[in-house]
């Protein structure tokens, strides 16, 4: 080490270095724009999983009123079918009473 280098040793290690400094600039920018994206990537699932957890949650809502106008409109039907047949055997029961003479 005790031998200096020449003008052109130098010359050629800093355009060496020069380049690669450009070399490694470029990989620099490169990975941070890798970066940005992966962050908006990030913030745009967050975003998702949100949005899909209020979907799930409405969606439980509704099958929730659905299930209960469905509980209602059997229930309505078996109140019409109960009144029916109290009616035809109110008519059977009273056919069969004026023919027994009471």
């Amino acid at each position: 080490m005790d031998t200096p280098i020449t003008r052109a040793e130098h010359e050629e290690f800093r355009r060496n270095m020069e380049n690669e400094h450009k070399r490694l600039s470029k990989r620099i920018d490169s990975l941070e724009s890798a970066t940005k994206q992966i962050g908006s990537l990030v913030v745009l699932v967050e975003r998702l999983a949100v949005s899909m957890e209020s979907m799930a949650k409405e969606q439980k809502e509704q099958n929730e009123k659905l299930e209960k106008l469905e509980g209602r409109d059997g229930e309505l039907w078996r109140k019409v079918t109960g009144y029916v047949i109290t009616a035809v055997i109110g008519i059977v029961l009273g056919f069969v009473f004026r023919h027994i003479g009471m």
